[in-house]
């Protein structure tokens, strides 16, 4: 065994120094004749080479857990995003790397859920926070609950429990941040039970016909059991919080029908110093290092789209830091749930190039979040719930623009065709035209807004609004045991390495060194 460490080292070494000597590594480059040179990728492959045989599995504890979640977050988009942001910083964009896909480890999970091929955010919440696969539209209960079913979701056996209150029974902090409504699907699986997705207000339960005190809404949820013990929530949706006689700070009615203003019986709950602010301005403002709990949202309803122009909101690199920064007071650590949820409300409308800069502003939060931390006690997982439609088609030439038309005209009506298209989307007229003879015939798009950040991208089967796709999603991961995250697996897997890695959950444990006796699950064994 000392004659192979020996021999590794030796082998290292000598690498190290081979290329020590070389030319800086570097993954951005800024002209394309460097490609043609064969030198430049054998020396590149060998960096590559050296850095694998360099890697050592990190064994330590993972004293914090941060899940970064891009919803719809497909391949094809980790790709567009990727080569959209180096064509931001005039590189090629082909040899770009967005901050996780720097992550020593790569795996893909298996998103289905239990009764559809094709998952939506509801079940997936379910899978990568729970460890449990559920049905299709339903949040933090098992299988056996159907859509709409209440009693069934309120019967405690149906109830399933998140890397949240797993944390907290281990005594650790946990916090969420996301783009979207924080009673929105992925969000809401953090510390929600409900056989209704849509169920994030009472007055949706309504809407829904169906009473709610049967059907107990995720907003209120927040405030009870996992949610109210959360410390820091941060994203949008005031008005699921706020009565119907109310408004918020910017003029935004709420829609509770029950009266109840929970942002206020929130702050009234908490003990220590609780926080809550509604813009960017006061999120800067606060003191992480004095703040025992921080509620900020930052909308009505969803947050504006980094690429739309928004009043006073803050970036989610900026949620990240604050969240972090409030988290990090506890000892033991903590768990922290980043969703970047608005690549897929972009995905659904088919504006491709919204979704990928939401992409590399879900990168640059990665890449916060990696400076804020220690690579040895901080576990970071970065992964998708579900794919989308979109592809990357045709030929174009290398460095391409990414948002623009193909390089290449369609060889059969000769006219230009978008690098970036989708199955099926709204509006498809837009993309077509029919002749007086009754011919159809597709629309030049030279004369549309292809590259625009407002304009929706070509597709094929019409759609109200585009549809989540069925493929396999990647899993990035650094830090302690990040290794494991290698392979194919289940999506539901996830939350079980995740608590190993961290000694928490009702699983094995990385403290344990050794499988406990085998009992059925029990969600509330802690």
């Amino acid at each position: 065994m000392r004659a192979f460490w020996l021999t590794l080292s030796i082998q290292v070494a000598l690498t190290y120094c081979h290329y020590s000597y070389e030319p800086d590594p570097t993954w951005n480059i800024r002209s394309t004749n460097e490609l043609k040179d064969k030198n430049f990728w054998f020396h590149d492959a060998q960096r590559t080479l050296f850095e694998k045989i360099s890697m050592l599995p990190n064994q330590y504890l993972a004293k914090n857990v941060i899940f970064f979640l891009g919803d719809g977050m497909s391949v094809p988009t980790v790709t567009a995003g990727r080569i959209y942001d180096g064509q931001l910083k005039g590189q090629i964009g082909e040899r770009n790397r967005l901050e996780f896909e720097k992550f020593d480890y790569v795996g893909l999970s298996k998103t289905y859920c239990v009764n559809k091929q094709v998952a939506d955010s509801a079940c997936t919440a379910s899978a990568y926070l729970s460890g449990i696969k559920a049905n299709y539209l339903t949040i933090g209960v098992s299988a056996d609950v159907q859509l709409n079913d209440c009693a069934a979701a309120k019967l405690p056996q149906n109830r399933l429990s998140s890397l949240a209150a797993w944390a907290q029974r281990g005594h650790k902090s946990a916090g969420l941040v996301t783009t979207t409504r924080v009673t929105h699907a992925s969000p809401a699986g953090v510390y929600a039970h409900t056989s209704n997705r849509d169920f994030e207000s009472d007055f949706d339960v309504q809407e829904l016909e169906k009473n709610p005190t049967d059907c107990p809404d995720i907003a209120q949820q927040l405030l009870e059991d996992v949610g109210i013990n959360l410390k820091v929530v941060l994203g949008g949706g005031t008005k699921k919080f706020l009565p119907n006689t109310m408004t918020d700070v910017y003029g935004n009615k709420g829609e509770r029908l029950d009266g109840r203003n929970l942002i206020d019986e929130w702050q009234k709950k908490k003990r220590g110093k609780a926080r809550v602010v509604f813009n960017r301005t006061d999120l800067l403002k606060t003191n992480l290092r004095h703040t025992d709990h921080l509620l900020g949202l930052f909308n009505a309803s969803h947050m504006a789209y980094h690429l739309d122009d928004s009043v006073d909101t803050p970036t989610l690199s900026e949620m990240t830091e604050a969240a972090i920064g409030v988290l990090s007071s506890n000892p033991e650590g903590y768990f922290l749930f980043v969703e970047g949820g608005r690549i897929d409300h972009a995905h659904h409308e088919t504006k491709a190039m919204k979704a990928l800069d939401e992409t590399v502003q879900f990168s640059n939060a990665v890449r916060k979040a990696r400076q804020l931390t220690n690579p040895w006690e901080t576990l970071i997982v970065v992964s998708a719930d579900h794919g989308h439609t979109m592809t990357i088609n045709g030929y174009p030439d290398i460095d391409n623009k990414i948002t623009g038309l193909n390089s290449e005209l369609n060889d059969i009506d000769k006219l230009p065709y978008a690098t970036l298209s989708y199955a099926n989307g709204p509006n498809y007229r837009r993309f077509y035209t029919t002749l007086a003879n009754g011919t159809v015939e597709r629309v030049d798009l030279r004369t549309l807004n292809i590259g625009d950040k407002d304009e929706i991208y070509p597709h094929g089967v019409p759609m109200s609004e585009e549809t989540h796709g069925g493929g396999d999603v990647a899993v990035y991961a650094s830090g302690p045991w990040s290794h494991l995250f290698s392979g194919v697996y289940e999506q539901n897997t996830i939350p079980h390495l995740m608590a190993y890695a961290s000694c928490i959950g009702p699983g094995i444990r990385a403290c344990d060194l050794r499988p406990k006796t085998f009992n059925p699950y029990n969600p509330h064994n802690p």
